[in-house]
């Protein structure tokens, strides 16, 4: 019997005193519904990533251990590269009096299950009546490291409350996991030391890399250690101990803590199985690595961002939640991986990174922990080789960057076929990883956005030059000659409803700016640092490309506003067909329109998936009008459906830049909800990591105002009407700067030694080192 569903399955103000506004809990157990919370309480450290699925197994779980960078391709198969489901080492079956634990079994008298995001750790407290008529107290609490990155942590209480019970145990690690079917892993050996640590290694069936897998166990019984008698087991890519029955007596409790750990040849510091082995034996108990973990959680996130929202405290959370899995999804510890578009939450999109990355969350990094954004472009430019192999293989020049990245060789890794056609029933083709080469301007337009922030020229003279120009020369050598004019023909914008399209707008622009940075740079070299010009320029052609970038760039053709105002989003978008939206703007579920209707036949209607002529709007703000923008909202909002999860916050940062406080509140509601929500369908395949990028940049640009526009940074907070203040920092030239708005006024301060020039709500300002300056 479970408990009754009248309502909502998850409960943010759970938190009272220092915990109000940082607990997600889920209130009833669903075992219709375990993804959704297996992936919004993922638990991460930026090396991996664990879906959280319970200790017990249920029929409809998703288990999921990411490990980042460890991409393979599955021999012999037609799929593409992704990142391999590694062993899981959560599971424990628990059998209590002969009946084993389950939730689907017997009754639940209470159930909670708690993400807390400051202590980054999950917690299960349940209240169980078995089959039998036994009742137990039974609490599970897990964490990941961000102390140390390769150490997993488990700890189980269970408290008999109407009679005496013996307690078994079957625990271990199983390397039996696949990615919906894909087995990724060839046989390794199993071992057993010191009857204590269990041993799983493993290595990927194409990319050769070695995973080991360790797990432990620990025992009390009201506080006394013991161990239990126990049988060990071993089968294929899989090794379990089962611990004998022991009596635990009515209101006495046994605790159980599972300590686990993985390490892989990717590793930068990695040396040998037997110094993995040596490295997990030191590993401390539950307690002393929480401390560890909770210390480096306060230290390195909470005290780095601390973001306060006074006045809504669902939103409060929200960010808190946005930052939460920022970092749980971000490699900070090497250069050599990026962010994947679910994050480690889940399978959906294999791991890959994509434009999510440099347009939606790269910006809280460069503003908020410029170390770790310039890690994230290292990457790009240590992908080059990739990039420019894409090129070649389609017939240009330069750096064409792939759609969908993965280890830093791999070039290209979007997969070709899709879903099934609503109307033909055969495989859809997907075309993002030939024509949808906007990700390319949008790669230099983030590296320029760095530099702007951070001022880093040792960047800019190590990889940051060089990725402009290089991506550059491909946009010289792609665009097409069409009478006195060049245009990009044949292409996928933002708008991936729309194939095929020639003269996407955003692609347009972004590639003319990506084309004129690279000429303002090239000059600049020339002047300051001709050396590393002659350097680049023997590598990349540089004295041909520029006078191609010269004469290209003045003839490229740029959508301008109709007699309406309206920018076309391509050619032939206002031509098309214009139906009712109406039905599935109210779906709940994504992609509605094609129970109806096919992509062929919806890439002949005025239909926009996502922000795309709005999201240029955006990067390029400063290139249009008021008047333009406003037109441009209220021609393309009504076709969009926001079937992206990265599109409403776009929307609501362009609501506030037009002066609607509601809309721009109501669409940041609807963005911060996508994972957050009630839907719990919504997050299945994993999180939306563009859309919690997202939702800093709607709380920081959007209602705090921050932006950066040629070089300088403005100020021009938009408050919504249900908060009564805003506290954020900003990294800007190397200077923190802490920044409190309220209904009537902004306060900043300057925590460093150097002055800083700011715009706030359009006057210039200075401020002086070690000051706070106030509009009071």
């Amino acid at each position: 019997m479970l408990l009754k569903n009248d309502y909502p399955a998850l409960n943010y103000d759970k938190g009272t005193g220092e915990e109000k506004n940082w607990l997600v809990t889920e209130t009833r157990f669903d075992p219709e519904a375990l993804g959704k919370v297996e992936a919004v309480f993922s638990l991460g450290n930026g090396y991996m990533g664990l879906r959280s699925a319970t200790e017990e197994r249920y029929s409809n779980e998703v288990r999921g251990n990411f490990i980042a960078g460890t991409f393979n391709k599955f021999l012999g198969d037609k799929e593409v590269t992704e990142l391999p489901n590694a062993a899981d080492m959560l599971a424990m079956t628990f059998t209590l009096n002969g009946e084993t634990f389950q939730l689907t079994q017997g009754e639940v008298l209470f159930y909670e299950r708690t993400l807390n995001l400051k202590k980054a750790e999950l917690s299960r407290d349940i209240h169980w009546r078995s089959p039998a008529g036994e009742e137990y107290k039974i609490v599970f609490s897990r964490f990941v490291s961000l102390d140390n990155l390769h150490v997993i942590a488990q700890k189980v209480t269970i408290t008999p409350l109407t009679n005496d019970v013996t307690i078994k145990l079957n625990s271990g690690i199983n390397g039996q996991m696949t990615n919906t079917g894909t087995q990724h892993f060839q046989e390794g050996v199993l071992r057993l030391y010191d009857q204590k640590i269990m041993k799983l290694e493993a290595r990927t069936t194409e990319s050769a890399i070695d995973f080991v897998h360790f797990s432990r166990h620990a025992f009390t019984l009201e506080n006394e250690e013991f161990t239990p008698k126990n049988t060990i087991f071993m089968d294929r890519r899989k090794i379990f101990t089962t611990f004998e029955p022991e009596t635990v007596a009515k209101n006495q409790t046994m605790t159980i803590e599972k300590i686990s750990g993985v390490y892989t040849s990717r590793d930068k510091d990695w040396n040998s199985v037997e110094t993995a082995l040596e490295l997990f034996s030191k590993v401390g108990n539950y307690d002393i690595l929480f401390t560890a973990h909770r210390h480096a959680w306060q230290s390195k996130v909470w005290e780095q961002y601390p973001i306060q929202i006074e006045g809504a405290n669902f939103d409060q959370l929200a960010i808190r939640f946005a930052v939460y899995h920022l970092t749980g999804m971000t490699p900070a510890h090497d250069n050599r991986m990026n962010i994947g578009a679910k994050g480690f939450s889940g399978e959906g999109y294999k791991g890959h990174a994509f434009w999510d990355t440099e347009i939606f969350v790269l910006p809280f990094f460069t503003t908020s922990n410029p170390t770790i954004a310039r890690q994230l472009l290292e990457y790009r430019w240590l992908s080059l080789p990739g990039a420019v192999r894409k090129a070649v293989e389609n017939n240009y020049e330069g750096a064409m960057f792939p759609w969908e990245s993965a280890w830093l060789e791999d070039g290209e890794v979007t997969p070709v076929w899709g879903a099934a056609d609503i109307i033909t029933g055969e495989p859809t083709k997907i075309w993002s990883g030939f024509i949808e080469q906007h990700i390319t301007a949008d790669i230099a337009f983030a590296v320029w956005q760095y530099y702007q922030f951070t001022g880093d020229q040792d960047f800019m003279e190590k990889h940051g030059y060089e990725l402009i120009f290089a991506t550059a020369v491909f946009w010289q050598s792609r665009l097409e000659k069409k009478g006195d004019q060049y245009e990009i023909t044949g292409v996928v914008g933002p708008d991936e409803y729309k194939e095929h399209v020639d003269n996407n707008a955003f692609t347009n622009y972004m590639a003319h700016w990506n084309l004129e940075k690279a000429i303002h740079y090239y000059e600049l070299l020339q002047q300051e640092n001709p050396a590393l010009l002659a350097s680049l320029s023997a590598k990349w052609d540089l004295t041909r490309n520029y006078t191609e970038w010269q004469e290209k760039s003045a003839k490229l053709y740029l959508p301008q506003p109709n007699a309406e105002l309206v920018i076309p989003q391509d050619d032939t978008y206002l031509s098309k067909k214009i139906i009712d939206l109406a039905p599935y703007k109210a779906s709940a579920q994504v992609g509605a329109l094609f129970l109806d209707y096919n992509l062929d036949q919806v890439n002949d209607m005025q239909i926009t998936k996502q922000a795309d002529v709005m999201i240029l709007l955006y990067l390029l703000e400063n290139e249009f009008s008021p008047e333009v923008k406003q037109a441009n909202w209220d021609y393309y909002e009504p076709k969009t459906l926001h079937d992206s999860s990265l599109s409403r916050a776009t929307h609501s940062i362009l609501a506030s830049d037009l002066g609607d406080k509601e809309l721009a509140y109501n669409m940041f509601e609807k963005a911060s909800r996508i994972d957050l929500g009630q839907n719990m369908k919504s997050s299945d395949a994993g999180i939306h990591s563009a859309s919690i990028g997202g939702i800093w940049q709607v709380v920081v640009n959007g209602f705090g105002g921050v932006r950066m526009l040629d070089g300088k940074l403005f100020l021009h907070p938009h408050l919504p009407e249900k908060w009564t203040a805003l506290s954020f920092p900003i990294y800007w030239k190397g200077s923190r700067l802490l920044i409190h708005v309220t209904q009537t006024a902004t306060e900043i301060s300057n925590t460093s030694n150097q002055d800083v020039v700011l715009t706030l709500n359009g006057k210039e300002i200075s401020l002086l080192a070690n000051t706070t300056f106030t509009t009071k």
